[in-house]
């Protein structure tokens, strides 16, 4: 049986790929957005402004690259990466869309969604690998929000991030 720390670091090895792909839109992205700039039928905005293209891609090719690396060290499937980057950026979206369609402004927070819906993305977009078991999928929710309100509070605390959520 994994004690709580193998659980934690097998869990932090299998989703770091999602992590970056997630963190990279705040050093790398800006620019077009991928909804450009257009309103869903109820005129609020598809994802917002904070969401382009330059983000979307440097969190892909970012996160692609770092699951390519763990799976030099630690037998991964190669594809494992993309797929986890893939669906952080997927869920991130899906958020965005989420507190659109509520009327929560593009940078603003909604509790919880803001700090496991990438998580979520990466491990449906993972899990044809049959990679998942419960104690991973548990063990990823449970860290993902204390680790991501504190990433974002060092990004904002370097002046990375406007706000530190």
């Amino acid at each position: 049986m994994d004690t709580l720390a193998d659980l934690v670091l097998n869990a932090l090895k299998f989703i770091f790929p999602a992590y970056c792909a997630n963190a990279a839109p705040v050093l790398f992205g800006g620019g077009f957005p991928l909804d450009f700039g257009k309103n869903f039928y109820d005129g609020k905005p598809i994802f917002g402004k904070n969401k382009t293209f330059k983000g979307f891609f440097s969190g892909l090719a970012i996160g692609t690259t770092v699951g390519a690396v763990e799976s030099i060290f630690f037998g991964y499937p190669i594809h494992l990466g993309f797929l986890l980057a893939l669906g952080a950026l997927v869920g991130d979206l899906a958020g965005a869309f989420l507190k659109r369609r509520i009327g929560i402004p593009p940078g603003e927070t909604l509790p919880i969604v803001d700090q496991i819906d990438f998580a979520v993305g990466a491990l449906i977009f993972s899990s044809p690998l049959n990679m998942l078991f419960p104690e991973l999928v548990i063990t990823v929710l449970a860290i993902t929000p204390p680790l991501h309100m504190l990433t974002n509070f060092a990004a904002y605390k370097m002046g990375l991030k406007k706000k530190p959520w």
